[in-house]
């Protein structure tokens, strides 16, 4: 079996190279784009969770973004202290919390939004839109996937780890 029925134009590892040299550029203009927030990239990911994906506890944000939870009680805090987020108790069971955005964390992570979705345009801008659609939804089956497999798995060392 050569390379070439593996992937086109590829030899063994080049996967590997390709996704973290995307990550690293990324990465780098994600952090530019982020500047201001408390926590940088996490407390986006965090303030995004919660407004997009309404999970019921800081637990499931934790498990769902992969962030130990010492660390997220850390970056919540000052989210909180940002007036960003505020924890209410959950009606359902009175020991938890919930993370709810306030209406500064919503008006804030619509402007973050906006130029997080320029970094991404200018990450992808070396392709057709078709193409860059259809990486972006094969990219997003992929995580999935990989996510499932290994559900405690942190993205961030994983980044780490791949670091050129």
């Amino acid at each position: 079996m050569t390379s070439e029925s593996i992937l086109p134009a590829t030899v063994p590892g080049d996967l590997g190279w390709n996704l973290a040299m995307v990550l690293r550029g990324y990465q780098r203009q994600l952090e530019t784009a982020v500047e201001g927030l408390p926590g940088g990239v996490r407390c986006y990911q965090v303030l995004s969770t919660v407004i997009h994906r309404d999970l019921p506890s800081q637990q499931a944000i934790g498990a769902h973004l992969a962030i130990d939870r010492t660390v997220l009680t850390y970056l919540l805090d000052g989210m909180v202290d940002a007036k960003l987020v505020e924890r209410v108790p959950d009606p359902t069971d009175r020991r938890a919390r919930k993370i709810r955005a306030t209406t500064e964390g919503l008006s804030v992570l619509t402007r973050y939004e906006t130029r997080v979705a320029a970094v991404e345009a200018s990450i992808l801008s070396g392709m057709d839109d078709d193409d860059a659609h259809r990486l972006a939804g094969l990219l997003g089956a992929l995580a999935t996937s990989v996510h499932r497999a290994d559900p405690t798995a942190s993205p961030c060392a994983a980044a780490e780890s791949l670091a050129l």
